[in-house]
């Protein structure tokens, strides 16, 4: 019996990238990680971001939150600064602000017709994309080669791009979300029983793995308890 973690995030969402790092981490050292499967689900950070990218992520937070484009790029360099530590080396102060709409209907394609394994890879060639060559993450391009990379059927993606296959699904994961009351991303469900929310240290990671796992997998409880009025058999026979 295997254990599922199902994980609600975005595409240009640091954090995400950073939890996944961790979560990752916390799987190496689990001695049952090869019956754990993990499935991608869609979370709009932006709903409202454009498909043609008008500004940088910097001038978007120095706007947003005040400060102008410096600010926002201190507000970059923090977060940056703790990916380095998972070994994630971020140029977000480059990256663009726009959709992931596209982005999230090709991981539904990925899950659906290739299977959890290919949809992980797309994830990584996602966020890989967006933070370390700060490309367009909207961009057909940019997401036909994640796709090729990943092992997705090309003429596949190109017809899902070229229409509104899997958008419906896209925003029944974002439902999805708000009904469990992830407000915020990184979130994760382990095996319907424990959710983590954000990018967690990995320690807290394995206590939930190794929670969860012990929660799917009882231990065989004995009704009785041992007895020397037991009648049983062993290797020396039988008790009379």
């Amino acid at each position: 019996m295997s254990m599922r973690i199902d994980v609600w995030s975005d595409v240009v969402c640091p954090w995400c990238f950073i939890g996944k790092r961790r979560l990752e981490r916390a799987l190496a050292w689990f001695e049952h990680a090869d019956e754990v499967e993990v499935v991608y689900h869609s979370f709009l950070l932006d709903p409202d971001a454009p498909q043609e990218p008008v500004e940088s992520v910097a001038e978007s937070l120095g706007r947003k939150y005040g400060g102008g484009p410096e600010a926002g790029r201190r507000m970059v360099e923090q977060v940056s600064s703790v990916a380095a530590e998972e070994g994630l080396d971020f140029r977000l102060a480059e990256a663009q602000r726009a959709s992931t709409v596209d982005a999230h209907r090709l991981l539904h394609l990925a899950l659906a017709e290739h299977g959890p394994a290919v949809q992980r890879a797309l994830k990584e060639e996602l966020l890989a994309a967006y933070f370390l060559r700060a490309e367009n993450p909207a961009s057909t391009e940019v997401l036909l080669g994640a796709a090729r990379a990943a092992g997705v059927d090309e003429n596949r993606a190109r017809e899902v791009l070229a229409s509104d296959e899997h958008r419906e699904a896209v925003f029944g994961d974002v439902d999805r979300a708000a009904d469990l009351g992830a407000s915020g991303v990184p979130f994760f469900v382990l095996d319907e029983r424990y959710a983590v929310s954000g990018a967690q240290p990995v320690e807290v990671f394995a206590q939930a793995l190794g929670q969860a796992w012990a929660a799917g997998h009882p231990a065989l409880q004995q009704v009785g308890g041992p007895s020397d009025d037991a009648a049983v058999c062993g290797p020396e026979g039988c008790t009379p």
